[in-house]
């Protein structure tokens, strides 16, 4: 039997931001009665393709055809008046309405509501498709998974032809993300064109028809339905897992540092580490950094990195478990404490929590100093000495700036990171936590972070640099430990094999 004609179609669409080519003449095919999976590491370009089908962006280049004519999908309107609609990671609904008020929400029954006829079309919709729900439920009161049963109804109801899962299973339990890939599956056999977006590679395998990878804003690669029918799940997990991490071309591959010496002692330890007070919480993390090392942690973002991140800097309560810096405890200490003590943190936070964007640059470069000699003396700021501090770091970190008096918001995203680069690595740091350094820095601002990082590594310092970019940690670190829902779920050498093994460990597919 043929394959039935595309729904939708990608043809060379592109997609750039300043400094970034987020999606890079991208072809790509989704059809009507398929489960179309489209997987890729973060930063990969997914979110751009999605939001161009949703109609929140507009490719720069290449043509979206609607049934085979090109379209300009100019709004998240237009896209719903095709058929086109969008389930997030996080509900779209409104938690004080009703379900039957959130699927009229927006739609042709809310000006003139019809309350029970409109019940009873959500119900109707959702006995179809075998999801069981109560229209007039309050919506607050229900599961994520409900929930998101829900906004697929409502698509539905609303005509949805071609239905986008974005994340749709990352927050659900076991039991409603199973759920939610059979839902997947009577979609399909109704003839829905299904796009599920997931980082769980057993999931793509097991509800899947075609797979299609990304990867720098390219797609790299994927497999058919009629190969995935042939493949087992073993050959269909190595297949993507090659796609996706696999090898690099020789210009661009990374190499890997130095060895550290075997005598290098140990400067920062977590022992046993939990951390409850957290979005994600953080379970029984052991790591061990020595001097001159550098430990990557590699995950999806949102794993618990930050909030590990801010348990080691004193910024968030232990639940329990110790940390050592220097083979003294420093779990007691305050942020000032284990600061003065050493222990530094570079957030990815740049504006929101790093700096104060209406504080000038010299007085950002000591705001965790502030009050301290010789800066400041019996509570009386020092204006020369402060002054003279900042014209310092401003040239050895090459910070861009009319003045030190200009206000740290009024920089650049670089040279913000160089600011705080170089407040975190002047003076008597010995170990550092870099999280997400290069993060949204253009390529020259990315290989000076890099640099530094590599510098402050090759005066002692123990590093930990969080980052979702894998290719950034094969380049930088000795080790790396990949993080899992609050847990590190393995860690491996950076040898010719770190990269399938990272991969495997990311995917679910390791323990």
């Amino acid at each position: 039997m043929a394959d039935p004609a595309p729904i939708i179609r990608l043809r060379g669409v592109t997609k750039r931001y300043p400094g970034i080519v987020a999606n890079d003449s991208i072809d790509m095919e989704f059809r009507q009665g398929e489960v179309h999976v489209l997987l890729g590491e973060n930063g990969a370009g997914k979110s751009t393709l999605v939001s161009m089908l949703a109609g929140l962006q507009q490719p720069d280049e290449g043509v979206i055809e609607v049934e085979g004519v090109p379209t300009a999908l100019s709004s998240p309107e237009r896209a719903l008046e095709l058929g086109i609609s969008t389930v997030f990671q996080h509900s779209m609904l409104v938690p004080t309405l009703t379900l039957a008020e959130n699927a009229a929400l927006g739609g042709r029954w809310w000006r003139n509501p019809d309350r029970r006829g409109h019940e009873a079309r959500m119900a109707e919709t959702a006995a179809r498709i075998g999801v069981v729900l109560t229209p007039s439920a309050l919506t607050g009161s229900l599961s994520l998974g409900e929930r998101q049963q829900a906004e697929i109804v409502r698509a539905l109801m609303r005509g949805a032809r071609f239905l986008i899962l974005d994340e749709a299973t990352a927050m659900l339990t076991p039991h409603d993300a199973a759920g939610l890939g059979r839902l997947m599956r009577r979609l399909a056999s109704e003839g829905v064109a299904v796009v599920f977006i997931t980082h769980k590679l057993n999931e793509a395998i097991e509800y899947g028809d075609r797979v299609s990878v990304l990867r720098l804003g390219r797609k790299v690669g994927g497999i058919a339905p009629e190969e995935m029918r042939a493949l087992t799940p073993r050959a269909a997990t190595e297949r993507i897992v090659h796609l996706m991490f696999g090898a690099q071309d020789a210009a661009a591959a990374a190499v890997a540092p130095p060895p550290v010496g075997a005598d290098a002692p140990v400067v920062l330890e977590c022992l046993a580490l939990h951390v409850a007070d957290a979005t994600v919480p953080v379970s029984a993390v052991n790591l061990t950094v020595a001097a001159g090392e550098i430990l990557g942690i590699a995950g999806i973002d949102g794993n618990g990195q930050k909030e590990l991140a801010e348990a080691i800097a004193g910024q968030r309560p232990v639940s329990s478990g110790r940390i050592r810096l220097d083979g003294a405890f420093i779990d007691g200490l305050d942020v000032g404490g284990r600061r003065r003590a050493g222990l530094r943190y570079v957030t990815d936070d740049r504006l929101g929590e790093g700096t104060v964007g209406g504080f000038p640059v010299s007085i950002n470069l000591l705001l965790k100093q502030i009050g301290d000699p010789p800066f400041w003396q019996g509570g009386i700021e020092r204006p020369a000495k402060i002054d003279e501090n900042a014209r310092a770091m401003v040239k050895a970190f090459d910070i861009r700036t009319p003045s030190i008096h200009t206000p740290a918001g009024k920089l650049s995203g670089g040279n913000i990171q160089k600011l705080l680069l170089a407040r975190e690595l002047t003076g008597s740091a010995r170990a550092v936590i870099f999280a997400k350094p290069t993060y949204g820095l253009d390529l020259q601002n990315i290989a000076a972070t890099r640099r530094r990082i590599r510098e402050a590594a090759g005066r002692g310092c123990a590093a930990i640099v969080i980052s979702t970019e894998l290719d950034e940690l094969l380049e930088l670190a000795h080790r790396i430990a990949v993080m899992s829902q609050g847990r590190i779920v393995g860690i491996v050498p950076n040898d010719a094999d770190a990269r399938r093994r990272i991969g495997e460990l990311m995917s679910g597919v390791a323990a």
